[in-house]
């Protein structure tokens, strides 16, 4: 067992340069990628004791099974089972396989259930509650305001530097999953609350990151969901809020607003079309909401 546990390690390390230095792939994605394989060779070593590219398809369908009996959601497993068809794509690139195991297994089903979308007033309501006097109350309140009117995920708004604005064009430059830059149009709103934002917080030489916090540097992903959190209670909304619910109820009050799916798709950075098609799934029959306040479009 110890052996082919070595083996395991060899190309485990292996596979996770080549998701960080090849795939690029964010740091937090990289290190659930090798928590799930980890967990997968554990269980391969356990039950078998062969090394990688003995792994069959049968092993790979119990191991799924096994996750079933654990209680694991229909989720997890087709997440599981995506980073092992990755992993084993890799081993085909690097030629110690000639087939992949995985490349037949069915993914479990998933419902496509949406989280909380927020409303337009629910969405003033928060902002407001974070606005303030000082720095940190300007700063809060511009990054709710471009979290949302953006569309952006919490580690494209962590990112986004004082070079990536173009308010004479109306765009931000964003650089997405995989380092892909895409530019989004960028409301009036969103642009009137970071020019206060700079304004009280003055120029920094040092820096050209957007969003800094006291020390600053960055802010961090759980920053970020601090504040909006805080925020959504003294606005006394009770809703499950983090920070992607900004970004889905972006892309819900665009298609609302008339946006058409590939426009939502290309403002969200979506790879494929199908990730969008999921807010195509939502009740239109009720009354649209006024969001030109916030949204470019």
């Amino acid at each position: 067992m110890a052996e082919n546990a070595k083996k395991w390690e060899d190309i485990s390390r292996r596979y996770r340069t080549y998701i960080k230095l090849e795939k690029r792939l964010a740091d937090h994605t990289v290190e659930s990628y090798m928590r799930d394989l980890q967990q997968f060779a554990h269980f391969i070593l356990r039950l078998y004791d062969v090394p990688p590219r003995k792994v069959e398809s049968t092993m790979i369908e119990r191991y799924l099974a096994w996750l079933y009996d654990r209680g694991r959601e229909s989720t997890s497993q087709a997440r599981m089972l995506s980073g092992l068809r990755s992993f084993f794509n890799f081993l085909l690139l690097t030629d110690a396989i000639t087939a992949s195991p995985a490349e037949f297994i069915t993914a479990p089903k998933c419902g496509r259930h949406l989280p909380d979308v927020l409303t337009t007033d629910e969405i003033d309501r928060i902002i407001a509650a974070a606005d303030g006097p000082t720095l940190k109350g300007k700063r809060d309140a511009a990054m709710l305001e471009v979290l949302y009117s953006c569309g952006l995920r919490v580690s494209e708004l962590t990112s986004l530097r004082l070079s990536d604005l173009f308010f004479g064009e109306g765009y931000v430059r964003v650089i997405g999953k995989g380092d892909k830059q895409r530019l989004v149009p960028v409301s009036t709103a969103a642009r009137d609350r970071i020019g206060r934002y700079l304004e009280e917080r003055g120029q920094r030489a040092d820096t050209d990151t957007l969003f800094l916090n006291n020390r600053g540097t960055a802010l961090t992903r759980v920053m970020v969901f601090t504040i909006i959190r805080q925020a959504a209670a003294r606005a006394g909304i009770t809703k499950r809020i983090s920070p992607h619910t900004f970004r889905h109820s972006f892309a819900t009050h665009l298609l609302e607003g008339g946006a058409s799916i590939r426009q939502v798709q290309e403002m969200l950075g979506h790879e494929s079309i199908l990730t969008t098609e999921i807010y195509t799934h939502l009740d239109r029959t009720h009354l649209r909401e006024t969001v030109e306040q916030h949204l470019p479009i």
